[in-house]
């Protein structure tokens, strides 16, 4: 099972990897960008020494950039190792993913080799997974992301700032900034050779001819897409010219690609994005239509490029395929929020999004209002977005604001001192009052406990317990609605969320899941039984999330007192 903290920490470790892969894209040039992957691992993964071994156009690697030790970059920085011996130690040790990671106790006989390397001091490893002096860790570079591609370099990281063998969620990371890297890599060279194609073309008058050609060849051979569009008057966007990468990517001759211009390509929720990013170049993330309909997430960079001294000026734009790391993205940040066994919603999701629902509004100000009205009498009063009055005793700059936006006396001023701003715009949440249904409709949370199930751990092993855990927990997705939220608590504890319930709505939702719980659940050729305690809270403005979920929490005990011990019996 998970800790609770660790969904932060995963999501502080994907905010450093963010932020580490986005600097690599700000690099200008192949140095800076390879000084860069070097100081991004130190910085961000959580390593004390890197080295960036690149391939040289011999084969051979040299070490191109160091970070975390003067000493040590100055002892190797510029050397040479022979391809040769590098790709024997990509043969040798435990293969991580794309990682190879080669114990002290096994590469003894590596000392001796060509490849450049540092010694570090440290004493011997107390534990298993402690790291030592002598072990060593390699994230090869590929030209196409990932293994299989041509072989770009090698990052080589020691010292884990935490001592110990990187788990699978920093071997993760590290993989997925080795591929970043290499993209980065790829995409300074191209940006290089680019850049020389124009500086000859504004240059080189002379040699105009050959300088479009060269041109031409780093256009139409570019690996990632590149397109010409035409920039300014009635066709802005207008793209002219493609190139085969880019047709291939969206699935789209030439002859077609000349009929649109990207502002028909893009998704309907991100024209804005392009808007932005076209009107004088700059850089987007953003999704492009193909031509069976689905949508790819690509990197847009524009560059303004000028047909000659004078003329018209153009959009050269490279779209770089990104859809893998977007889809990794989304997969780090669904790990980050959801339990890993049973796949729904965990705790620090379930408070997000029953936070999102309530503000800080005191559950008084409705009553403090309509109290205000009759002992007023006929003062005008002025109509706040919740629908009840506010007598003019207040003057028309506390009823509004110069935007229109409702508020009212002492609006700046809640809970603890902080502002009532999400009073503004929003849709405020009630609950029904009473212990009848009075016809108000709420958010209901329904706070879920398994009776028996620690027996069935204590009989059976956690093999059945998870089990039983997984098929609950799809029993209870299956009785709600789609716009409802089923989340797991933690060990057997679980929480519905179900908005525009009443009262009777509410207690028939808990009885019908509590009988799609009551079945036997088959593990493993064994039929086990599990009950289900019910408490049924209600959320509304003025309560915390934690609030809420105490309120449903004791509501569900008091249940569980109140039945029969029999009718909750299990295993």
């Amino acid at each position: 099972m998970e800790t609770e903290s660790e969904p932060y920490v995963r999501l502080a470790t994907l905010r450093q990897l963010h932020q580490v892969v986005a600097e690599l894209n700000t690099a200008r040039s192949l140095a800076d960008t390879l000084q860069t992957v070097a100081d991004g691992v130190v910085q961000g993964l959580g390593y004390e020494l890197a080295c960036v071994n690149l391939v040289r156009p011999d084969g051979d690697l040299v070490v191109a950039a160091f970070a975390g030790s003067a000493a040590a970059e100055a002892l190797i920085t510029g050397r040479v190792g022979s391809r040769e011996s590098w790709e024997r130690r990509l043969s040798m040790g435990q293969e991580w993913g794309s990682l190879r990671f080669i114990p002290h106790n096994e590469g003894w006989s590596l000392i001796e080799d060509d490849v450049p390397q540092w010694h570090t001091e440290g004493p011997e490893p107390r534990f298993e997974d402690e790291w030592h002096p002598l072990d060593r860790l390699y994230a090869p570079m590929y030209a196409s992301g990932a293994a299989g591609g041509e072989l770009l370099g090698v990052i080589s990281v020691d010292r884990p700032r935490n001592g110990r063998h990187p788990g699978a969620w920093g071997r993760e990371a590290l993989q997925m900034y080795a591929s970043q890297a290499a993209i980065a890599i790829s995409n300074a060279r191209l940006r290089a050779n680019m850049q020389r194609a124009l500086v000859r073309l504004e240059r080189e008058q002379q040699a105009l001819r050959a300088s479009e050609e060269s041109f031409r060849q780093a256009f139409e051979y570019a690996p990632s897409g590149m397109a010409i569009a035409e920039m300014g008057g009635d066709q802005h966007g207008r793209i002219l010219r493609t190139n085969d990468a880019l047709c291939r990517l969206l699935g789209r001759p030439a002859s077609a690609m000349r009929r649109y211009s990207f502002s028909d390509l893009v998704h309907p929720e991100d024209i804005g994005t392009l808007l932005r990013t076209s009107a004088e170049g700059g850089r987007a993330e953003l999704r492009l239509g193909r031509r069976d309909g689905t949508y790819l997430w690509v990197s847009l960079r524009n560059s303004v490029v000028a047909d000659a001294a004078d003329g018209p000026r153009f959009l050269l734009t490279h779209v770089e395929d990104i859809e893998e790391r977007k889809r990794r993205e989304l997969q780090l940040a669904h790990r980050a929020s959801h339990d890993s066994l049973t796949g729904l919603p965990n705790s620090a999701e379930l408070r997000s999004r029953l936070s999102a629902r309530i503000c800080q509004r005191p559950p008084g100000a409705q009553e403090t209002a309509h109290a205000l009205d009759a002992a007023y009498g006929s003062l005008p009063a002025y109509e706040t977005p919740d629908g009840f009055a506010v007598p003019d005793v207040y003057d028309s700059h506390d009823a509004y604001d110069s935007n229109g936006h409702g508020s009212y006396p002492g609006a700046s001023m809640g809970h603890g001192g902080h502002g009532l701003e999400a009073f503004d715009h929003h849709v405020h949440t009630v609950a029904p009052e009473g212990d009848t249904d009075d016809g108000t409709k709420g958010l209901a949370v329904l706070f879920c406990d398994l009776d028996g199930f620690k027996s069935i751990n204590d009989r059976f092993g956690h093999h059945t317990g998870d089990a039983v855990l997984i098929e609950v927990a799809r029993r209870l997705t299956s009785g709600v609605r789609d716009g409802d939220t089923v989340a797991r608590l933690g060990g057997d504890e679980f929480v519905v969320l179900a908005d525009g319930l009443g009262r009777a709505d509410a207690a028939d939702l808990a009885v019908r899941l509590r009988n799609a719980i009551i079945p036997p659940i088959r593990v493993d050729g064994r039929a086990v039984r599990v009950g289900a305690s019910f408490g049924i809270g209600w959320a509304h403005c003025g309560m915390s999330a934690e609030e809420v979920l105490q309120s449903a929490d004791q509501r569900m005990y008091i249940e569980k007192r109140s039945r029969a011990k029999q009718h909750r019996r299990a295993g």
